[in-house]
C-alpha cells in the first residue's frame, strides 16, 4: 500500500501557467495530509498531427491550479532524495554532457537553474563556466525560439532533474523551433552529434515517422525517451524505437527502511508493444507479451505527488513529475556510469540484479507482465530502477 507524504510548513501561491492542459481525470487519486492535491498536464496531450507533447505533470492545489511557492514545497523531492533513493551519492561523471531536447525557448532557464542549484548547494552550472549551453536546432546560441509556458515547465524539470542526479554533469539544452516532428528530429540529431554528449534525454512523445527515426539511432550514446503518462496504451514514440532506452515511472515514498524509500509502479507510467519497431535482441529471452519492442526498459521516480521533483520556474518553486522526470534521471545515470558503447539500452537486461526490482503496482487492467509489476521485467517499470550505476 502506498503511503502519503507528510506536507508541512508550506506557504504557496497557486496559479495556472499559461497554456497548461486540463486537470487529469485521475488527479483526485493522490491525496496528501495538507490538502487534496491533484495534477495537471503542462502540455496539450493532443497537440495535433505530426507534433510532440511533453510528459511533465505539475502538482495542483484544491482549486486545480498549479502550485507555485516562494520556498520549496516540503513534499517535493530534492537532489538528496534522488541521489539517496538511487544510490548515486558521491558519484561523479567527470564532466560528461547530458543533452536535453525540448521544444520552444525558455528565457529564464539559466537564472532559474542558478536558483535551483544554489538552493540545494550544488556547484554553479552556467554558460560562462562552460557547464551549460543552450542552443536552437541549428546549433546557434543567439537566435533561440519563442517561449511556450508548458514547455518552459518541461525544460525546468529536465535541467533540474539532471542537476539533482548528476551535479557535475555538463548540460546541453537544444530547443527546437516548434514541437513539430521535423524540428524535434533536427534538435535530437544535433544533440546526439555534439562532441562530449554521452546521453540524450527526450521527455516527450510524438507520432512515429520513419523519416525521422535516424535521429534516435546513434551507437555509443544513451538515447533515452519517456514512455508517456497515460498508462497502458501501446507503444509511444520515440520510446518504443528499438534503439532507444524507454523510461517508465514509479511512485516513490520516503519511509523507515534501510534504503529510506519504497517504490511501486506508477499508475500513469506508459507501457505497451510497439506497432512499428522490431524486438531488440536483449528482449528476446524475456516474456514481455510483445512480438515487437516492449516498453519500458528501466524506470525512475515519476508520480507527481509521490516522488515529484521540486523545480524552479520563473524564480518560484513548484512540484513536477511524469515520465518527463524519470527520463533525465536515467540519462544522468548513464552519464555517471560512462557505459554507453554500442546500444546502452541492453545493459540493464544483462545486469538485472544490479537494479531495484519493482514488484508492486500497476498501470492498467491488462495484467502481467505489461500492466502489473512483478519480479523481473514488467511493462510499467522495465527491468527496474537504478541502484547506483552498476546496472548501466
Amino acid at each position: 500500500m502506498r503511503k502519503s507524504l507528510i506536507i508541512s510548513g508550506v506557504a504557496t501561491t497557486a496559479l495556472v501557467l499559461g497554456g497548461v492542459g486540463a486537470v487529469l481525470p485521475s488527479a483526485a487519486a493522490h491525496p496528501n495530509t495538507a490538502s487534496t492535491r491533484g495534477t495537471v498536464r503542462v502540455c496539450n496531450p493532443h497537440p495535433g498531427p505530426g507534433r510532440a507533447t511533453c510528459q511533465a505533470i505539475g502538482v495542483t492545489g484544491g482549486n486545480g491550479k498549479m502550485l507555485v511557492a516562494s520556498a520549496p514545497l516540503a513534499s517535493g523531492f530534492t537532489p538528496t532524495d534522488i541521489q539517496t533513493a538511487y544510490n548515486l551519492t558521491g558519484l561523479k561523471s567527470g564532466g560528461r554532457t547530458v543533452a536535453i531536447v525540448d521544444a520552444y525557448g525558455y528565457p529564464t532557464l539559466e537564472s532559474d537553474l542558478a536558483t535551483y542549484r544554489s538552493t540545494y548547494g550544488l556547484p554553479p552550472c552556467t554558460t560562462d563556466n562552460g557547464c551549460l549551453k543552450i542552443e536552437n536546432q541549428y546549433g546557434s546560441t543567439k537566435h533561440l525560439p519563442p517561449a511556450d509556458s508548458g514547455w518552459d515547465v518541461e525544460q525546468a524539470l529536465d535541467v533540474d532533474a539532471v542537476s539533482a542526479a548528476c551535479p557535475d554533469c555538463h548540460i546541453l539544452v537544444v530547443e527546437s523551433e516548434t514541437n513539430g516532428g521535423y524540428d524535434m528530429m533536427m534538435a535530437a540529431n544535433l544533440a546526439a552529434l555534439t562532441k562530449g554528449v554521452v546521453a540524450v534525454s527526450n521527455s516527450y512523445t510524438a507520432a512515429h515517422d520513419r523519416r525521422h527515426q535516424n535521429a534516435y539511432y546513434h551507437r555509443g550514446i544513451a538515447i533515452v525517451a519517456a514512455t508517456g503518462d497515460s498508462g497502458f496504451q501501446g507503444g509511444a514514440y520515440p520510446a518504443d524505437d528499438t534503439h532507444v532506452v524507454a523510461v517508465g515511472g514509479t511512485s516513490v515514498t520516503r519511509d523507515g527502511s534501510a534504503r529510506g524509500y519504497s517504490e511501486s509502479a506508477w499508475s500513469g507510467a506508459g507501457s505497451g508493444c510497439s506497432k512499428v519497431s522490431q524486438q531488440p535482441r536483449w528482449q528476446e529471452k524475456i516474456d514481455t507479451g510483445c512480438q515487437t519492442k516492449a516498453m519500458s526498459d528501466v524506470s525512475a521516480a515519476a508520480d507527481p505527488n509521490l516522488g515529484g521533483l521540486t523545480i524552479v520556474l520563473n524564480g518560484q518553486f513548484s512540484q513536477v513529475g511524469g515520465t518527463s522526470e524519470a527520463t533525465p534521471i536515467i540519462a544522468s545515470v548513464y552519464a555517471l556510469s560512462g557505459n554507453t558503447t554500442g546500444f546502452p539500452g541492453r545493459l540493464p537486461y544483462h545486469h538485472p540484479g544490479q537494479l531495484y526490482d519493482i514488484t508492486t503496482g500497476s498501470n492498467g487492467s491488462c495484467g502481467s507482465p505489461l500492466c502489473t509489476a512483478g519480479p523481473g521485467w514488467d511493462g510499467p517499470t522495465g527491468v527496474g530502477t537504478p541502484n547506483g550505476v552498476k546496472g548501466f
